[in-house]
């Protein structure tokens, strides 16, 4: 038979959850949080001209905020390890923007990776296309990054305030809705931009950006501006570019030369990848993604690559992929898959197929299984 709790136990019990609840709230994470965007700051100990710097922060790191200054200049904030100090609020951002980036990585987990890249010079990691946009993690120069999306942005020119029209995203399917617009126009969009107002002709014309969403070497997923970034595509292939902009590019194999050595193993043939590239006009805001095509493949008794296939005049929308597929008697071949418009401005799909240096388009036109010669 139980019997009832005795008064004090009661009051004990009440006492310990009380102060399970205030251990929480002061060490537990359940306050305000705030993200260090600036490359690396400090904390000082007191809002005043003289103050001594009691901690540094680091770029990314996630901090409790405790309070603000009345003008909101400065937080006081308190870090994982229980050291506090105030900390100027412009290099925070908040829990949204933390957020954003989450959902940007988690929506583009499985995005076709379509280039190899590198910076060149630091830069930040933006929620969406354009300078204005908000940022939290700082790229390091010579940072490896994945390219998996374009879009282009206005730039706001001095002077003026920067227009809210979302940046443009080609989009990868027809009539496909827009499921990340609040954070990376991550979808269909007007293949142009709208004729200007009477009012706006006798401004300044606007200018637009490119930029990429990438994913770094620590799966983070964010905008970056497209002119800091350089594609890791190799000198004998770049040489052919002839004045364009390379947007994508992939291996569809790889084959043996006989006639050149391994550097691992001198003894077997060297292994040369042949690519299939995507090229685009030199020039920013384009309302296509690429409008070229070229697969170079290599001559083994030359011992240099050459074009197997071009396709000029196209209004491409990335993303692109490339595979492999059996085609019977003539065996598993590569392939790769193309999005492009129509005349009609509707998306189609086109897939092709590579058997030696001959390119076949297999899928997508009335033409199928043609050859499709250079």
């Amino acid at each position: 038979m139980s019997r009832p709790l005795p008064h004090f136990s009661a009051v004990a019990v009440l006492v310990l959850a009380l102060g399970t609840a205030g251990c929480k709230n002061h060490g537990g994470r359940t306050r305000e949080a705030a993200y260090v965007s600036a490359p690396q700051t400090f904390l000082r100990d007191r809002v005043a001209t003289v103050y001594n710097k009691v901690a540094t922060v680091k770029n990314g790191e996630r901090l409790d905020v405790l309070e603000r200054t009345t003008n909101r200049r400065f937080a006081h904030v308190r870090m994982a390890d229980g050291a506090d100090g105030w900390v100027e609020q412009r290099s925070l951002v908040g829990e949204d923007v933390f957020q954003a980036f989450q959902k940007l990585a988690k929506d583009n987990a499985q995005a076709p990776v379509q280039a190899q890249s590198t910076t060149h010079a630091e830069t930040n990691l933006h929620v969406a296309p354009g300078r204005d946009t908000d940022h939290l993690y700082q790229l390091p120069q010579g940072g490896k990054l994945a390219v998996l999306k374009r879009a282009f942005a206005q730039k706001a020119l001095p002077g003026t305030a920067p227009k809210p029209k979302p940046a443009s995203v080609t989009p990868a399917k027809e009539g496909e809705k827009d499921k990340d617009a609040d954070v990376a126009g991550n979808a269909a969009s007007e293949a142009a931009a709208p004729p200007e107002s009477e009012s706006s002709k006798s401004g300044p014309k606007p200018i637009l950006e490119d930029w990429l969403l990438v994913r770094d070497a620590q799966g983070r997923v964010g905008w970056v501006l497209a002119r800091l970034v350089d594609f890791d595509i190799p000198l004998e292939i770049a040489q052919y570019s002839e004045g364009q902009r390379m947007t994508a590019f992939f291996v569809l194999t790889e084959v043996a030369d006989s006639g050149e050595k391994g550097k691992d193993d001198p003894g077997l043939p060297k292994k040369v990848p042949e690519y299939l590239v995507l090229f685009t006009e030199p020039k920013d805001g384009q309302p296509f993604d690429f409008n070229q095509i070229r697969v170079f493949t290599w001559n083994a008794r030359r011992h240099r690559y050459e074009t197997a296939y071009r396709e000029r005049k196209l209004d491409g929308v990335l993303p692109a992929s490339v595979g492999h597929e059996d085609f019977g008697k003539e065996g598993t071949l590569p392939t790769f898959t193309l999005h492009v418009r129509d005349k009609e401005g509707t998306v189609v799909e086109r897939k092709y197929k590579l058997n030696g240096p001959i390119v076949r388009l297999v899928k997508g036109d009335a033409t199928a299984n043609s050859p499709l010669r250079h």
